[in-house]
């Protein structure tokens, strides 16, 4: 749960910056101002950063839910993974951006992958455990 909290912190972070035009901070780290501008930043004007935080309140709904409501049992840890499955593969095309195409990185982005990306093997784990 704590690797979505901090995916959800950073995407809403690169959100904010995204709507509200501003510098970001990035610890003298990369060039998250260049990464977050980028024309790769956005579909049809939709900022990627809000599509990463929908996935991650989904993740943590389900994490949350999960003890709760039956149907959430059953199938949460099959929804966490394709989730996560997709997150990560997304995530990796983003990465491959910022490396070969904008020769920038941004820190944020790459917290946000690995975070996704932990996520993902956690639920794999979680996946084939909620099989047996």
């Amino acid at each position: 749960m704590i690797f979505a909290l901090i995916g959800l912190t950073v995407s809403l972070y690169l959100t904010y910056i995204k709507v509200f035009p501003s510098a970001p901070f990035c610890f003298g780290v990369g060039d998250c101002g260049a990464v977050n501008t980028s024309v790769y930043s956005a579909i049809h004007g939709i900022p990627i950063a809000i599509f990463g935080a929908l996935a991650y309140v989904t993740l943590l709904a389900c994490l949350l839910l999960e003890s709760r409501l039956p149907l959430v049992n059953e199938w949460g840890p099959i929804a966490e993974f394709g989730l996560a499955l997709a997150g990560t593969l997304y995530s990796a095309y983003l990465t491959y951006i910022e490396v070969a195409v904008l020769f920038k990185i941004c820190p944020y982005c790459v917290t946000s992958a690995v975070m996704m990306t932990l996520i993902f093997f956690i639920s794999v784990f979680r996946f084939y455990q909620a099989e047996k």
